[in-house]
């Protein structure tokens, strides 16, 4: 097979990105320094207030990773110790991880097979009395059901918490994604579409008692100095992180418009390889394609012949939680969730980022039509 790819075409490249914004980061970066303000402060706050806006919500509370800000809003709204949460488990193991960090048991519902995300009308069926919240995920950029989802949680009485992490800015009805349930979970991994250089995430919400809660759970359970309400947690995004964010959230609509094209481009280009399910949209949404994800039948071999062509793709994600060791306690087999463990046999992540160029999309494309 004659090499296609003339260079390395990367999974995500972060460096690219940085350079075309390296001055407005250096100064604001510089800004933090000279302040000497680090943890929270203005920085902080000026962010929460932007991202606030961005999402359509009354409230976020920047916290220290995507992983605590489920845990925080799961405890906010009153989850804990004896509780159940329903989730998916085709997911990174932070959401379900989260889950028991608040103190409650995780439960798992199966997949649609076609969007990746939860199959909400398989969420009623694992409905108990210790039931308490869904946690759906927008996994890839892909909003899930939340028509449904939200259907199921007021029948029940449930509280909903959003895992928005891989999905700054996508749309459902017309409403940003994590401000639709109770709260909306947001991690800024550096890869994340809106990341940061560093570790840090926010909840978003319109209950200012969540948003209180969150606050307070943040930073030791406590609204002033030296006087804690209750044990919480070390958990507050800082202050250069939420500079670097004020920067980036600028563009976040124009690199995930770039997003949305090369996916399309991906998709118009794949259309006839009968051997590559493309992604499918959910009607009334509006993605942001995170990753893009196209199923096949022979992943490895795909995977071993792009890698040979000097193109980097990625498995998100390789092994569902219900068989990861972590969960073996909750007594899940395989064929559990069967669509979910289809789906991890199957699928493979193609390069995937803002700047990425047509010509390389092409020479994906190109390399994927010799090994087909």
């Amino acid at each position: 097979m004659s090499k296609i790819a003339v260079g390395k075409i990367p999974f995500v490249d972060l460096k690219v990105q940085y350079e075309s914004i390296r001055n407005e980061i250096q100064e604001v970066v510089n800004g933090v320094l000279e302040d000497t303000n680090f943890i929270l402060g203005k920085h902080v706050k000026k962010f929460e207030d932007d991202f606030a806006r961005f999402c359509g919500v009354k409230f976020a509370i920047g916290v220290g990773n995507g992983t605590e800000a489920i845990t925080l809003a799961l405890k906010a709204l009153g989850i804990g110790a004896g509780d159940e949460v329903i989730t998916v488990p085709n997911t990174a193991v932070p959401t379900a991880e989260a889950i028991t960090l608040a103190g409650a048991r995780v439960v798992f519902v199966d997949i649609d097979p076609d969007t990746y995300n939860i199959d909400a009308s398989k969420i009623a069926e694992k409905i108990t009395k210790k039931t308490k919240a869904i946690v759906p995920v927008h996994l890839y950029g892909q909003p899930c059901n939340l028509d449904e989802v939200m259907r199921v949680a007021k029948t029940f009485n449930l509280k909903v918490v959003e895992d928005a992490a891989q999905a700054h800015g996508a749309i459902y009805e017309g409403k940003r994604v994590g401000s639709i349930g109770d709260a909306g979970c947001f991690s800024f991994y550096p890869s994340k579409n809106l990341g940061c250089y560093g570790d840090g995430g926010a909840v978003v919400t319109n209950n200012k008692d969540t948003a209180s809660k969150v606050s307070m759970l943040r930073d030791h359970g406590r609204k002033e100095k030296y006087v804690h309400e209750f044990e919480g947690h070390n958990s507050r995004l800082d202050a250069l992180q939420a500079a670097v964010l004020q920067v980036k959230l600028k563009y976040i609509d124009k690199w995930n418009e770039r997003r949305r094209e090369n996916a399309q481009y991906y998709t118009e280009l794949l259309s006839d390889v009968n051997s590559v399910t493309v992604p499918e949209i959910l009607t009334g949404t509006v993605p942001v394609f995170h990753l893009y994800v196209i199923k096949v039948n022979d992943r490895d071999a795909l995977m071993a012949g792009l890698k040979e062509e000097g193109i980097e793709t990625g498995v998100h994600y390789p092994l569902p939680l219900h068989l990861q060791p972590a969960y073996a306690y909750l007594g899940n087999k395989k064929g559990s969730y069967p669509a979910a463990e289809f789906a991890t046999k199957h699928i493979v992540s193609l390069p995937m980022f803002p700047e990425l160029r047509m010509e390389q999309i092409e020479m994906v494309v190109d390399a994927i039509r010799e090994l087909a």
